[in-house]
């Protein structure tokens, strides 16, 4: 099982999950963060450090935002690694 990232995210990208995560799943993408899917522990240690509250356990996407699923899946191996808080996007 994992985390993913959703909507809220696209155009903000707060970085304050990506400091608590102990595995370091989170990608970059230019306008949105992802995790990736076979490295999260499912700690839901990040869940709660979202201010915008865009993370969901897989299970528990919104409905009509489980398009998200396979795009953390596909664009973090495609995307650097983050690990360090960064300013969000001027859009947040």
């Amino acid at each position: 099982m994992t985390h993913v990232v959703c909507q809220d995210c696209f155009g903000c990208k707060y970085t304050d999950c990506v400091v608590v995560c102990p595995v370091e799943c989170f990608y970059e993408g230019d306008k949105i963060l992802y995790i990736h899917p076979d490295e999260c522990i499912d700690c839901e240690a990040c869940v709660p450090e979202c201010p915008v509250e865009a993370i969901f356990h897989e299970d528990n996407v919104p409905e009509g935002q489980e398009g998200f699923i396979e795009l953390n899946a596909e664009m973090a191996p495609q995307s650097p690694n983050i690990t360090e808080k960064k300013e969000p996007l001027a859009d947040s």
